[in-house]
């Protein structure tokens, strides 16, 4: 957190994006990751959620999330612009998913554009502001059709019990599912993800 930019603060909110001040500490790589094309996207994960992602993690992100439905609302020219954008939205609906709930069922579809065209009318002034602030209309609204996704899931769990390879280094079960990171085993779930770079044996 304190030499690198690639753990700055603002990789975790954007919006505290200090490039433009001088003080990055790694300009290049700044310049590389962070000035490049962002989308600020609405999906249907344990709710409505909103997120923002680069332009090469789509639809990545959203399948990463668990989502069902998701649909670009905006293209930014960079990250800062992304976060600023982002944060807009969050006093209205949720920027996290509630991985419980996203594992025990699929949320019912919803008409996202129209979801998206609500949002926009109520926060109108604000995204106005942040838009006029950005040179060059670097901030552009989309109405790309809403991206549809399915997972291979043979049944829901009805409670939902995480297993942990810390504290069990054996897991058994019956694999069941497949939603976002997570296996969904007749004897609980497993997020993946959270076991990057664990050296696992499997057995079937």
């Amino acid at each position: 957190m304190r030499k690198l930019a690639c753990c700055d603060m603002c990789i975790l909110k954007p919006e505290q994006c200090h490039f433009a001040q001088g003080t990055c500490r790694e300009p290049e790589w700044g310049e590389a990751n962070c000035f490049v094309p962002h989308y600020v996207y609405l999906s249907n994960t344990s709710g409505l959620k909103v997120g923002i992602t680069r332009h090469s993690q789509i639809p990545t992100r959203w399948i990463d999330q668990g989502a069902t439905q998701a649909v670009i609302m905006f293209e930014v020219s960079n990250r800062l612009q992304s976060g600023l954008v982002e944060i807009t939205f969050k006093d209205l609906i949720n920027d996290k998913t509630n991985w419980r709930t996203m594992l025990k069922e699929n949320q019912p579809d919803r008409d996202l554009a129209s979801e998206v065209g609500m949002l926009i009318n109520r926060l109108e002034t604000k995204l106005d502001s942040i838009i006029e602030l950005q040179a060059d209309n670097a901030i552009k609204t989309l109405s790309d059709p809403a991206t549809l996704i399915k997972y291979p899931i043979l049944e829901f769990p009805e409670k939902i019990k995480s297993h942990n390879l810390d504290k069990n280094p054996l897991v058994e079960g019956n694999l069941i599912g497949i939603k976002g990171q997570y296996l969904i085993l007749d004897t609980g779930v497993i997020n993946i993800r959270k076991f990057s770079s664990y050296h696992v044996e499997f057995e079937a």
